[in-house]
């Protein structure tokens, strides 16, 4: 159905101080998020994410999602971005994607959403051969107004994983672009714990986390195993 103030078109006709102008009707930046979320990479498992829809069913989870709510309200006039971290199954995914889609649909703004293996299997990819390059896949991920980068830390390390995430986060934390990002990683400098952020991702990336995210601890059920 077409807006009622524009009519599909997109702009709208307004009297100030006597003067006609025309401006961009407010269905616009909707339209314009709606397009953009479209090709935000979302999984069809979490289409349905919102924030209205997450299950608060402990405390934990509800502070989680109050600070996710002020988070899409401020944004883009946010100073740091979230690290969701918690064990599998609290619905630290879902409330990634359910920021990042009103986000993209209320503010405009250009976003994706990329699992951490995905990522970094598209990045191997162009080794191969003649194709997209290195920087190719690359671009949107360092360039994006909103980023989720999804279960950091499930690729088993290596010297070039550590450095192919590093390059990610430092270049997004030197540029100011807030990021979302999801693990269920130990905080522990432990170099004998496969599980920890120091071991899988290195001391230089887990210290730029530190200073570009606000951690948020999630504690609950896993609802893959009770169910809504």
């Amino acid at each position: 159905m077409a807006c009622e103030q524009c009519h599909g078109s997109y702009w709208v006709t307004e009297i100030v101080d006597g003067v006609d102008r025309v401006r961009r009707c407010d269905c616009w930046r909707q339209s314009l998020g709606e397009h953009q979320l479209a090709n935000a990479r979302i999984p069809r498992r979490y289409q349905h994410c919102q924030l209205s829809n997450f299950e608060q069913t402990v405390d934990s989870l509800r502070e989680a999602h109050r600070r996710a709510r002020a988070f899409v309200d401020a944004f883009p006039a946010v100073d740091k971005g979230l690290l969701l971290r918690g064990r599998h199954g609290v619905g630290k995914t879902h409330l990634a994607v359910a920021m990042l889609r009103e986000i993209m649909t209320t503010k405009g703004a250009r976003g994706y959403f990329y699992e951490t293996r995905e990522l970094l299997k598209l990045v191997r990819d162009t080794f191969a051969g003649p194709g997209e390059s290195e920087l190719d896949v690359l671009r949107p991920v360092l360039e994006a107004d909103i980023l989720v980068l999804d279960d950091l830390g499930a690729e088993k390390t290596s010297e070039w994983v550590q450095e192919t995430l590093g390059l990610v986060v430092n270049a997004r934390y030197s540029e100011r672009r807030p990021t979302i990002f999801t693990t269920n990683l130990d905080d522990s400098a432990d170099t004998t714990n496969p599980n920890s952020m120091y071991v899988q991702l290195g001391a230089r990336t887990r210290s730029r986390l530190f200073e570009m995210c606000h951690w948020v601890d999630m504690e609950g059920p896993d609802v893959r195993e009770v169910g809504s």
